[in-house]
């Protein structure tokens, strides 16, 4: 066994990692810093610290991956190294990253209980593992998207799986997920409805600013050659958006999220079509500054309240100046792209 070649992986592992974990730490223009940022001012350290758990709970699945993940599988293959010491790079791969000596230190801390310190350790291993999760026959887990029907269905599929592969998507599914479970439970006040809808709109909201950031050089070209109108690819982009979103409300206030998911959509179009910063998958979005970031959130509250506590005829005026901006938003891609 050469101590030199594992040393020399162990290295190069320890450089992609470092990489990985600085663009995740990066704090992004995004949407739940500005609010969380917005409820300091407003001495709400509560609500502030909520907004902090749930952007750290998340970014804590990335940060606990699986290091071996930096290294495509057949190049690891083909690499000189006998079966001992694979087994070796295997072993000490998860100590390269700093995560794994935090939960192992957190979990034999003495004031830890050892239900909470196992439930720790389970938390990174879902972290570790779940990455490499796959389904026989379907490749990785988002292949499990049904197909979609009509002209836009497969252009409305491929973008809820973009908008899956985002950290933004997982904030919001726990805050809509945590308070299903409250309301199954009988444990949720009605007067807490709209509030958790409105967090969870909160914090999907800045792929509305970036719906064409995950696309890329190629993504574009392929617009361009796509026999649909702007309005059309725009269409799409907002179908899987509404789709997540009123799915993730559906059992607070499905009508207000409905209406604030519009308004985020129709308030985020200068910023979609003109700004469109390119983004990673796997990462909270990057908008693209904080006025953009505040006529969102007070058209998303806006709206949703109106529709919530007024009268569910507010809905009509949402829709309509969705559809203005849709058609806006077509007219100005066709350009860009043409």
């Amino acid at each position: 066994m050469s101590r030199s070649r594992i040393e020399a992986v162990l290295r190069a592992l320890w450089k992609a990692l470092r990489r990985e974990q600085q663009s995740l730490l990066n704090l992004p223009s995004n949407n739940l810093y500005y609010a969380g940022m917005a409820f300091l001012v407003m001495m709400d350290p509560v609500v502030m610290m909520f907004v902090g758990v749930l952007a750290a709970l998340v970014l804590f699945f990335p940060l606990s991956a699986d290091p071996l993940r930096k290294i495509p599988p057949s190049r690891f293959l083909i690499w000189p190294l006998p079966a001992m010491e694979r087994r070796v790079v295997r072993l000490l791969s998860p100590w390269l990253n700093p995560m794994t000596w935090a939960v192992a230190a957190f979990a034999l801390w003495r004031g830890v209980s050892l239900g909470l310190g196992l439930l720790a350790a389970a938390v990174f291993l879902v972290g570790f593992l779940a990455p490499s999760f796959t389904v026989q026959g379907q490749g990785r887990a988002s292949g499990l998207l049904p197909r979609l029907p009509s002209r836009l269905g497969e252009l409305v599929r491929k973008n809820l799986r973009s908008l899956v592969r985002t950290l933004d998507f997982y904030c919001a599914l726990i805050v809509g997920g945590a308070a299903l479970g409250y309301r199954v439970a009988g444990l949720l006040p009605a007067d807490a409805f709209l509030p958790a809808t409105l967090m969870t709109l909160l914090a999907i909201s800045t792929c509305a600013q970036t719906l064409f950031g995950l696309d890329g050089r190629a993504g574009m070209t392929r617009y361009r050659l796509l026999p649909l109108l702007g309005w059309q690819i725009i269409l799409a982009k907002d179908l899987a958006f509404i789709a997540v979103t009123v799915l993730l409300t559906g059992a607070l206030a499905p009508l207000a999220g409905f209406a604030g998911s519009l308004a985020a959509l129709a308030l985020a179009r200068k910023p979609a079509i003109h700004e469109n910063r390119p983004q990673l998958r796997w990462r909270l979005q990057s908008g693209t500054g904080f006025g953009n970031a505040l006529a969102q959130i007070l058209g998303i509250v806006g709206a949703a309240t109106a529709v919530h506590f007024y009268s569910p005829l507010f809905v009509l005026p949402v829709v309509a100046v969705w559809i203005g901006s849709l058609w806006w938003a077509g007219r100005e891609f066709e350009r860009r792209i043409s």
